[in-house]
């Protein structure tokens, strides 16, 4: 970067060069891109992250970018390249322990430091051809979340919010600013062909029943939907338009971005195939870039020299499918073309793989249910409101809709109370899942073991519908139903005789999610203050 004349700052009795941005610096207009989206998701898309998690990740990685560019050139240079690194770093990253809604919390600030730093220390330490070789921001945050796992960090969501005006403005955002910053670094080539070949590839996943759970859905997101949230994702369009996107870490020919684009959407297409949930599923997607990253050399070897005769997209074309003019061109073809047989051979191989994370939701539970007595009279209906969080996630929950859920909440808890009396575990596992599922089992082996039953019978007087978005894991968005009433507790000895029984009133927060994509399932119960 070329420094004005005379342009200089006095620290200590000494004069050193000031080297700032030009107005047309790239960097300065992805910065503005990344800057907007932080200051939306503070305001309007309720980003769990805080301000002073923000400043920490970009304040040290300007210290540490200002002081490796003064050691090395003794000037002071604005560190824009480092504090877009820290910036990257602050969007995608997340503590889960991080209190919600709390916009000036310095809970674990050091750890957006501490991935800050060191995903900027990687481009300066591991080097290639005089550049970094991997994108700073994301190794950094690949080797985050493997080392210190889903319980002490996760990504940003595949998914937001509900496309409300916060959301269009973030897509509107993206994209136009992605767009017209990929179009002026000459990468737009690179982007199509990353976003099309996963578009391929996925859409080979969705269509063998692909699922994953994620927090923004009470369902195991299968098929098409799963296809549908992740190309459409806004996550995905920050990954594709800032990330792989990044000319210091791509390839320099017009041949050799396209063949990096496609490599990169198959890669993380293959390690995507047997990821189950929202959390590995974004890390196959970010590790896709790590490990093409790192084969960079590779493919330096294997495409045509930047700016000679063969570097053109059609003359490559032509090569692949048998046009070469050269012996030259056509062995690097004729490598090619092997290595696309093979990912073509291991594509194959990842549908097969991917069957631990396809959901199959048959009419066992139902049977099951059928032959237990779980009548609930709808006489004894509580009084049900729906709050509006619900409403903006799915307006269905709501009348009629609401009256359903809460009518299975009834009949789940009486299914349970079936279970236990006739030590029956099918039917725990046709209405439970999760932690109630095990605490309920718990509680069936209790009884084997001491010949006691304990069982609890619910007269549910009013009921609150709330939305849980679970904080501390990716998993699936539930719903509580905030509940007050009267609970008996009624004991049996092992011949089925009533011992004891004693009501007193209860206020506890139920919570249901369609755990495998059918019935609404009992996951927890909740004191009513303490739900998520």
């Amino acid at each position: 970067m070329a420094r004005p004349p005379g342009r200089a700052l006095r620290v200590g009795g000494h004069s050193y060069p000031l080297v700032l941005p030009k107005i047309r610096d790239p960097r300065l207009h992805v910065a503005a891109v990344v800057i907007t989206i932080h200051t939306l998701g503070q305001v309007g898309l309720h980003f769990q992250v805080s301000v002073p998690q923000i400043l920490a990740a970009v304040l040290t990685t300007a210290i540490i970018g200002v002081a490796v560019s003064f050691r090395a050139t003794r000037t002071i240079v604005w560190p824009a390249s480092a504090m877009l690194t820290g910036s990257g770093v602050a969007l995608i990253l997340r503590v889960p322990t991080t209190p919600p809604g709390d916009h000036w919390s310095t809970h674990k600030w050091y750890v957006f430091a501490g991935v800050a730093a060191f995903s900027l220390l990687t481009k300066h330490v591991i080097r290639y051809r005089g550049g970094p070789l991997f994108n700073p921001s994301n190794v950094g945050l690949v080797v985050a979340f493997l080392v210190l796992g889903g319980t002490r960090v996760e990504p940003l969501d595949f998914w937001w919010a509900p496309l409300n005006g916060w959301m269009i403005t973030a897509y509107a955002v993206i994209l136009v600013g992605g767009l017209l910053i990929t179009r002026r670094l000459r990468l737009l080539a690179l982007a199509a062909t990353f976003w099309i070949a996963l578009a391929i590839g996925l859409g080979l996943l969705a269509n063998s029943g692909h699922c994953i759970t994620a927090r923004w859905a009470f369902t195991p997101v299968c098929g098409f939907g799963y296809w549908r949230a992740i190309m459409t994702s806004p996550e995905l369009m920050i990954f594709l338009f800032f990330m792989i996107t990044d000319p210091k870490t791509v390839p320099k020919g017009r041949v050799g971005r396209v063949v990096f684009g496609l490599l990169v959407a198959v890669t993380s297409v293959l390690l995507m195939a047997p990821q189950t949930t929202e959390f590995g599923t974004k890390i196959a997607l970010l590790g896709g870039l790590v490990l093409v990253c790192a084969s960079r050399p590779l493919i330096d070897r294997l495409v045509p020299l930047p700016g000679s005769a063969e570097d053109r997209l059609g003359r490559f074309a032509m090569a692949v499918v048998g046009g070469g003019t050269t012996p030259r061109i056509a062995q690097r073809m004729a490598r090619l073309a092997l290595v696309g047989a093979a990912a073509a051979v291991v594509g194959v191989g990842v549908v097969a793989a991917g069957t631990s994370a396809r959901e199959v939701v048959g009419d066992d539970a139902e049977e099951v249910i059928g032959r237990v007595p779980h009548d609930v009279n709808p006489s004894t209906f509580p009084t049900i409101s729906v709050d509006q969080g619900v409403l903006d996630w799915n307006h269905e929950i709501s009348g009629a809709g609401a009256q359903q859920i809460v009518l299975t909440l009834a009949e789940n808890l009486e299914l349970e109370t079936q279970a236990l009396l006739r030590d029956d575990t099918a039917v725990l596992e046709a209405v439970d899942h999760g932690d109630r599922l095990e605490q309920m089992q718990g509680r069936l082996l209790d009884a084997r073991a001491t010949g006691t039953t304990v069982i609890e019978r619910y007269q549910i007087d009013d009921v609150h519908v709330t939305l849980l978005v679970p904080f501390g894991r990716q998993d699936g968005l539930s719903l509580g139903l905030e509940s007050t009433g009267t609970v008996t507790t009624e004991t049996y000895d092992e011949a089925g005789k009533l011992q004891s029984s004693d009501s007193s009133p209860f206020a506890s927060t139920f919570v249901l999610r369609r755990a495998t994509g059918g019935r609404w399932l009992n996951v927890a119960q909740l004191p009513l203050d303490a739900a998520p």
